[in-house]
């Protein structure tokens, strides 16, 4: 969509945006607020509705007779197609254009949440998620590449967290309104409005992202293509950070999959609606985001990853109480810290990548993804051996190394920014 066109759609304050002077976008420009609005409100329904069928883990094992580790094929499906699909969007959008890729993506997984309530088995129910996966993946692919190439250096933490704010938020609410509405109206009602709700996100994020101003189309050129991979592999940093993805999501992801399975039994025995309220501890994710991101701009991303990770390690100690007084703040924690951590370890990647933004950009997500997907089911396995203190065993295995890894970083010395 050429500006132009763009501009006679977008409100006055994102038109005049677009046609400002070509430059970086710093924090507290128009052309700022748009583009984090926009990117807000993607991450909001991105999350949204991937992670709306994690609370609803219980009522598929209930309905459809299912183990726990079968249940998490809900989400670990969509995660997995999601991972394998991000190179190939990232692909697409050097060819065709980071907004166009975006709004599609965004609107075609609408679509689909909406086919899913009307599936006949759990089967149909699990391919229409990976569908949705592949679908998806258009907009995190590009997400990261596209605030890398528009916002300065020095507020890209500040835009990176308030997009991952949106992720916080979206996880946050698509998991409570999913819990709550299916005590009243079952899974399908829940997914119903979810579905709605992305509809709606879709049109007001196609409404207010203000074209690229620092796009350049690029055919596949392998050669190309060949040499960013090079570039990426031998980084100091990158590889590093791509585990770090797998890690955090992973580990993250293990947690609130069975944690609806803890809580909904003995000693606990919590309703689903009871247990929405515990998946909003997902409201301390939104600050932190945004809250470490200007925090690492300060500091420096390399002092502040490994602080992340240890809050976590903290947090998944005190979830192995039995009494919701040590458990809710431990969860508390653990979301804070993944959150931040992502933020600092995603906008990291932007300045690392140079040349390579889109590329690398897909990797790490690709790793934060499949993290999800093969950590999630793992769990689950451990799950069915040891219970909540099996699943706890795993994660702190994770977190140990991840710890050594953000340690490791800190000696990793920035690089000159252009």
């Amino acid at each position: 969509m050429s500006t132009r066109l763009s501009a006679t759609v977008l409100s006055p304050s994102v038109a005049a945006a677009a046609a400002s002077p070509v430059g970086k976008l710093h924090a507290g420009s128009p052309a700022f607020r748009a583009t984090s609005r926009a990117m807000f409100v993607g991450g909001f329904c991105t999350f949204a509705m991937l992670y709306c069928t994690q609370p609803l883990m219980p009522v598929f094992a209930h309905d459809f007779g299912l183990t726990p580790a079968a249940a998490s094929g809900v989400v670990s499906m969509s995660t997995g197609t999601l991972a394998l699909s991000l190179i190939p969007a990232s692909l697409l959008s050097d060819r065709f254009g980071r907004r166009a890729l975006m709004n599609g993506a965004l609107a075609l997984g609408a679509l689909l949440t909406l086919l899913s309530v009307f599936v006949g088995s759990f089967g149909q129910f699990i391919w229409l998620r990976a569908l949705f996966g592949v679908a998806l993946a258009g907009l995190p692919a590009v997400a990261m590449a596209y605030l890398s190439e528009e916002v300065d250096s020095k507020s890209l933490g500040h835009s990176m967290g308030l997009y991952i704010a949106g992720n916080a938020l979206g996880g946050m609410c698509g998991r409570f309104l999913a819990s709550v509405l299916a005590d009243h109206f079952g899974w399908r009602g829940a997914v119903l409005a979810l579905a709605l709700q992305g509809g709606v996100g879709a049109w007001l994020f196609w409404r207010w992202l203000p074209p690229s101003r620092h796009f350049q189309p690029r055919a596949h050129d392998f050669t190309r293509m060949r040499r960013e991979w090079q570039a990426i592999v031998g980084d100091g940093g990158l590889p590093w950070l791509f585990l770090t993805a797998f890690l955090l999501m992973g580990c993250f992801v293990s947690l609130y999959n069975y944690l609806g399975f803890r809580l909904l039994a003995a000693p606990f025995h919590l309703s689903q609606s009871m247990l929405a309220l515990v998946f909003s501890l997902y409201v301390v994710g939104i600050w932190s985001s945004a809250w470490v991101g200007r925090l690492a701009d300060r500091l420096g991303r390399r002092n502040v990853l490994w602080l992340m990770v240890a809050m976590m390690l903290a947090g998944l100690a005190l979830t192995l109480a039995d009494t919701l007084w040590l458990m809710v703040p431990g969860i508390a924690l653990f979301t804070f810290g993944f959150f931040a951590g992502h933020s600092v370890a995603s906008s990291w990647i932007g300045l690392r990548a140079r040349e390579a933004k889109a590329m690398a950009a897909a990797l790490y997500l690709s790793c934060y993804y499949l993290g999800s997907s093969v950590y999630g089911s793992l769990s689950g396995l451990m799950w069915g051996r040891g219970g909540w203190h099996g699943v706890a065993a795993v994660l702190a295995g994770g977190l140990l190394l991840l710890l050594a890894v953000a340690w490791w970083l800190r000696r990793l010395q920035p690089l000159p920014q252009r």
